[in-house]
């Protein structure tokens, strides 16, 4: 028995040396989990409000506009998804009174969808349980790694669209 061992030992540094020494890059895996998670607990801390994922993520989209108000084909581009989609989440959205359609100053043909203040108070309530749900995930997270991390996904997120407009 202390003979098998012995040869095992002696066998093991070689053995060793042909398995990889670090762990497998696991980023992707790790971002779409994390991501995936976060907004399963969002998704939770929202139901109180009446709204869903999908009508959320509208909100959040036309939100983050540079300018007042969006065509709903911009929202398309924003969230990948099809224009008829959007359609619909912008009808129950209108329906509930979170955002309204107005015409395009530009374009009459062309409607444009704007956040009511009904919609404000829905994203300020939005935004109070993603401060809340933050503080909770980035418990024992230090600022400075939270820094890099943001910075890094940044930069992740620059060569992603730089890749795309290159493909």
């Amino acid at each position: 028995m202390a003979e098998r061992e012995a040869q095992i030992d002696d066998k093991a540094p070689e053995a060793q040396a042909a398995k990889p020494s670090a762990k497998p890059f696991r980023f992707g895996f790790l971002v779409h989990d994390v991501s995936r998670m976060r907004r399963t607990l969002f998704d939770e801390a929202m139901k109180p409000l009446g709204i869903t994922r999908s009508q959320w993520s509208v909100l959040a989209v036309l939100s983050r506009a540079e300018r007042e108000g969006m065509m709903q084909v911009e929202i398309s581009r924003h969230m990948d998804l099809g224009k008829v989609t959007i359609g619909g989440l912008v009808d129950r959205l209108e329906a509930q009174g979170y955002v309204e359609r107005r015409l395009d100053a530009l374009d009459r043909r062309a409607r444009r969808v704007y956040i009511t203040p009904k919609g404000y108070d829905v994203i300020a309530n939005m935004q109070k349980a993603c401060h809340k749900l933050n503080r909770s995930i980035l418990a024992g997270v230090g600022r400075d790694e939270q820094r890099i991390t943001e910075e890094t996904l940044a930069r992740v997120k620059l060569n992603i669209k730089t890749l795309i407009q290159h493909s």
